[in-house]
Order: structure tokens, then sequence, then C-alpha cells
């Protein structure tokens, strides 16, 4: 392993090492920047990577962001024989980090260090400039005029509901009484989605208004937030009680500055399940499933009729959410029990959707609520009624905070389940980054593809795909700078569908 500071790119670094034919394993490796003594062992458990910084560019002589660096990798046998061999690797300083004057870079990750992609860093003070971080999270400003006075200031407002759940209700709402209090100040700030510089229950219904897709954004909030990492909260348990930074400022630059990190918080996702960069994949494994007992009936076209949504094992749960789809019916009114207004989203009722979220306490008996339906087909219910995770997703929280999948069962023994779906992708259109999602009633491998107008693929990406819901996140740097209406693929196995995307400049 060779590490270095400045982050090196290596361009060649090979080696041979031949040792007697009778030779013992197992063979270990120690890397040195310079030549052993004689009789000088080399050792495998200290001499495991070489760190390299601007000192030991400068000393390489460097030129044009490039410098050779001589190194020495011996092999080490079971009986302690060894040999080594000589070999050089280039040290690039691609974003002149090293040259004379100043610099300044560092990475934005989250708080379990996941680095995130897609944050804009913009650099302002004696000269401006913007990067938009990849998916290692680094970013880098060099060449700076000696002297001046720098401000980093990252950003990142795309794809609220990104990592946004019930379960983080539920967390949120324990907080709230006071029964397990939120472990860090990063998780508290995450809490506060109407940045009030508190948690209570307005930041739960604009949180539950994201999960039920009503709105798509917070109204007060941007979708992230970036604290310098070098910050120490005075008081943990109120992250508000100082001003907490959110950018780093550099006077009088004289050198390289390389640890300018940033921690970033996902607004609204205090339990870390967020997408931070196209090579984190969201892991959602189920614990059994959390079903809504209904019982069935045949439906006549134009009739009316009060569906009651009970669950036996409703007491077995701390909440749920859910996509609900009608289809041979349509919508006339919901009535309430356990279950109020607030739990529910109706923006797409027009299409025979109603998306769901609750957390509470019941019991077996209650009805949680009813949904008032009018048939639009001569049709059995169980025909009609299904759960999906097409807009909000549909998952259930045992009282051990395990992750449970959603269905519909009903007195005759069908069950209603989500089988394979994609979904649209969010944002829609967008600009910079979307996530594109879809179902897998079982685990297989899927592939996007992504096109234009004209059918010419633009990107294919291969997914190890979960039983359940699945997401991928794609960038406009992806698409080789297309713009206006694209079209993405899935495949999974039999099961292919297609959508449009709007990719704006």
């Amino acid at each position: 392993t060779i590490d270095g500071g400045m982050t090196p790119e290596i361009w060649a670094a090979e080696f041979v090492a031949s040792l007697d034919d009778d030779c013992t394993g197992p063979l270990q490796i120690a890397v040195y920047d310079e030549l052993l003594g004689a009789g000088v062992a080399p050792n495998p458990a200290t001499a495991n990577g070489i760190q390299f910084d601007c000192d030991d560019f400068a000393a390489a002589q460097g030129e044009d962001g490039i410098a050779t660096i001589t190194i020495y990798v011996y092999s080490i046998d079971g009986a302690g024989n060894y040999d080594y061999c000589e070999t050089y690797l280039l040290l690039q300083d691609p974003n002149g980090l090293c040259v004379p004057g100043g610099s300044i870079a560092g990475i934005i990750s989250t708080e379990e260090d996941e680095p995130v992609q897609g944050v804009t860093i913009d650099l302002s003070g004696m000269s401006s400039s913007n990067m938009i971080t990849a998916n290692d999270g680094v970013y880098a400003f060099g060449g700076l005029a000696a002297g001046g006075d720098y401000t980093i200031t990252p950003s990142l407002d795309a794809n609220h509901a990104n990592g946004v759940s019930t379960f983080d209700l539920i967390l949120i709402s324990k907080h709230i009484i006071q029964t397990q209090l939120l472990d860090s100040p990063y998780k508290m700030i995450a809490a506060d989605a109407n940045r009030s510089s508190t948690i209570t229950t307005l930041d739960l219904i604009q949180i539950r208004r994201l999960i039920l897709n009503i709105a798509t954004t917070y109204p007060n909030n941007t979708s992230w937030r970036f604290i310098s990492s070098s910050y120490v909260f005075p008081q943990p348990t109120n992250p508000w009680f100082a001003q907490f930074p959110e950018v780093r400022s550099y006077n009088n630059l004289s050198s390289a500055v390389l640890n300018a990190n940033f921690v970033a918080v996902k607004i609204g996702d205090v339990n870390g399940s967020a997408t931070p960069n196209l090579l984190s994949s969201e892991e959602r494994t189920l614990n059994g499933v959390f079903t809504f007992d209904l019982a069935d009936a045949s439906m006549k076209a134009g009739n009316v009729y009060t569906v009651d949504f009970r669950a036996s094992e409703i007491a077995k749960i701390q909440g749920y959410q859910a996509t609900l789809q009608l289809n041979g019916a349509e919508l006339v009114d919901v009535a309430y029990g356990v279950a109020t207004e607030e739990n529910f989203g109706m923006r797409f009722v027009d299409q025979g959707v109603i998306t769901t979220s609750w957390n509470g306490e019941a019991t077996a008996k209650d009805v949680l609520f009813s949904l008032v339906i009018r048939a639009t087909a001569d049709v059995s219910l169980s025909e009609v009624l299904s759960v999906s995770s097409r807009y909000t997703i549909a998952e259930a929280y045992d009282q051990n905070n395990e992750t449970m999948g959603v269905s519909v069962q009903f007195n005759t023994g069908v069950v209603a389940a989500a089988g394979f779906e994609v979904y649209q992708n969010t944002p829609n259109p967008f600009k910079g980054e979307t996530q594109i999602g879809f179902n897998l009633p079982v685990e297989s491998d899927a592939t996007v593809t992504i096109s234009d107008a004209t059918g010419r693929v633009l990107t294919v990406l291969f997914v190890d795909g979960a039983a359940g819901i699945n997401t991928v996140n794609v960038t406009s740097a992806m698409l080789k700078s297309a713009t206006g209406v694209l079209s993405y693929t899935v495949t999974a196995g039999e099961f292919t569908a297609t959508k449009k995307m709007i990719v704006v400049e």
C-alpha cells in the first residue's frame, strides 16, 4: 500500500523478486524509499506503506506535475530469507498543490466517513473558482497566490428525500420525548429540518411531507449541510449553543493546506441511510413482512365500498410507510382512524396512488384507516388493491429496529405485494444529479441503460440487485453532456421497463 498525503497517482509500480527455489512460504512484502544497509532485515509489519508529500515531490525535482520516486520492494519468506528489487513510481500533482504559493484541498465525507459526491465547492477571496466532488469526495485548489485570503464553501441541494424514511421520524420522536436521545451533534442537526436550531414536532411534519411526496424539498433548509471537520462542539448535546462553521477561511495563505475537510450532514436522515456517492450501495435487508389484513370482496362497477385496514401484528412494529395503489377502482375518501390526515399523501391520487407514513401505537382491533373506493369494473378487491414502493418505499420497522417488507393480505389467502417496478427518477427534471429506483420481486442482477432521443446509449450501470427497493444515482457528467428528454431502461432477468427523464442545462 502506498499512501500519499497529497493524493498522488501511481503511474507505474512494478516489481519482481527472486528467491531460492526452495523458499518457505508464505511470502511477505516490505517497501522502503531507501536501500537497507548490510545486515538490516526488512520488517513487513512496519514497512507496509510509504507516505509522500510536497517535500518529496520537490526533492525529486518534479516538472510539469510529475516526479520520479525510487522505491525498494523486499520479499521475505517464512524462514526469514529476503531479496529486493529496485523500481520506481511516477508521483503526479495534477491539481498543482505543490507549486510555489499556496493550495487548499480536503475531503467531504459523512459522519461515517463515506465520501460525498456532487458537492459544489466554491473558492472565494483573492481568486475565485469552483469544482464538484467526484466519488471520492476530494476537492483541491492549487496555484493560489501567496499571502491571499480565501474562503471554501461547500453546497449540495439536490434529492432531499435521499435516505429519509419513517424510521427517521421514529428516532427523532424518541429524541423529542427523551426516551432515546440522538447520540451525536451531527444527527441533531440532521433532525432540525426547519432550521430553527431546535428539534420539535414541526420538524417531524416537514420530514413526513417529504416522505409522502407532498413536498419534494424543505422550505427553509437545504438537502445537505457541511460543517468544518476541525470544529469541536462546545456542548455536543446542543449543537446550536454556538454557531458552527459551514465555511473554512484562510488568511495570508502561504503554504499547502491539505486537510480542509468537512462533515456532510443529510437533513432528515438520522440513521445514516442516505446514499452519498455512486460507489455506495444502499443495503436494504428485510426481516420479515408486515401485512395489512383485509376482507376480500366482489365489487360491481359504479358501487362504493369501504375497505377497513387492520393489522394483527401492528403492536409488534413501531411504524410503517408505503405506496397504496388502486387498479380498477377510484378513491372517494379516506376515513381516518389511528392514522390521521397527516399520515397520507394525495399528490398522485389521480393516478390511483395514495402514499402513507405512520408511527405510533395501536392494537390488532384498531381500524388504522379506511379507504372509500368506487369500483370502475366488476372485479374483486384483491385485484384492485396492492402495495408498492412507487413513490414512498414500502417498509415497516419492528421493535428491534429491523426493517420489514409491507404487503396486503386478504382473507382468501391472496397476498398483494410489489412485483417488478421501475419508478420515475427523482428529481425530474434535474440538473447535476438524480436517482433512479426500481423494485425487484427477487434478488437479481440488473442493468440500467440510459439513452438519448436517437437511441444512442449514454451509459450502462450494472447493479447487484436485492429483493425489494434498489436505487442508483446518475450525474449529468455520466450522460456525456446530453440534455433534454432521455430514456432509461431497467432490465432484470425476464423483466424490463423504460421511463423518460429530463436533463436541463
